[in-house]
């Protein structure tokens, strides 16, 4: 299912201004960064995910048409879901952006991670150090046998 590019385009709009945005497809849907960390996203499922903290998690989650942010099963602390019928005027919508960005803008900026896909850190082949050559058989140094 494909994310709604109406919602996406507003919330667009409202980051504007934003230093450091990138939007990045994951999660099955459009998900909206500042500085490497993520703020909503509009979700393939409907609705979109907003993050808000932990400590902002359980009283958020009593607003209207608020609901626990689930993923394969478990609920993912620090994220809600907001059906569309919460973010249906500018202001609504406004208002559960603006919750996202308050917790990121003051977090520092990640630096982006670089993953090395397990086929490559599977086939490279630790470093040998080179080891001294053995002298030809032939020109071995004689000596006593032990």
């Amino acid at each position: 299912m494909a994310y709604d590019e109406t919602t996406a385009a507003r919330v667009r709009k409202l980051l504007a201004g934003q230093r450091y945005l990138v939007e990045k497809k994951m999660m099955g849907g459009l998900c909206f960064m500042v500085n490497n960390t993520m703020c909503c996203t509009v979700s393939g499922r409907g609705g979109m995910l907003i993050r808000v903290g932990p400590e902002a998690h359980a009283r958020v989650l009593e607003e209207r048409h608020a609901s626990p942010m689930e993923m394969r099963g478990r609920i993912m602390t620090g994220f809600v879901r907001v059906a569309p019928e919460g973010y249906q005027t500018d202001v609504e919508l406004k208002k559960w952006v603006k919750r996202g960005l308050d917790f990121v803008a003051p977090m520092p900026a990640k630096t982006a991670a670089r993953k090395t896909p397990l086929r490559k850190a599977a086939a490279a082949k630790p470093k040998v150090i080179a080891k001294a050559k053995a002298p030809p058989r032939d020109q071995a140094q004689k000596g006593p046998r032990r």
